[in-house]
């Protein structure tokens, strides 16, 4: 199984695409909220180089946005 982790805010549209997405495909995700969490912000420019959500880090491959083939080949479901 694959590690995910999802860098979000509470506001973000397409942060809910994501987690919606992970929620249909029965993948495990941890969030963290860069909103409120600044270590995980830090952590989310250091992978991106940015400040753009969601990032969603699969097993270190950084995807930025919510690109959902990106997602489902780095995931292994296409």
């Amino acid at each position: 199984m694959s590690k995910v982790t999802i860098y979000s805010t509470p506001t973000c549209v397409y942060c809910k695409m994501a987690k919606e997405f992970f929620a249909q495909n029965d993948i495990q995700y941890e969030d963290k909220n860069v909103a409120t969490d600044v270590d995980a912000r830090n952590q989310m420019v250091k992978k991106s180089g940015q400040m753009g959500v969601p990032v969603i880090d699969i097993d270190g491959k950084i995807i930025v946005g919510f690109n959902r083939p990106e997602i489902e080949t780095a995931l292994g479901i296409k």
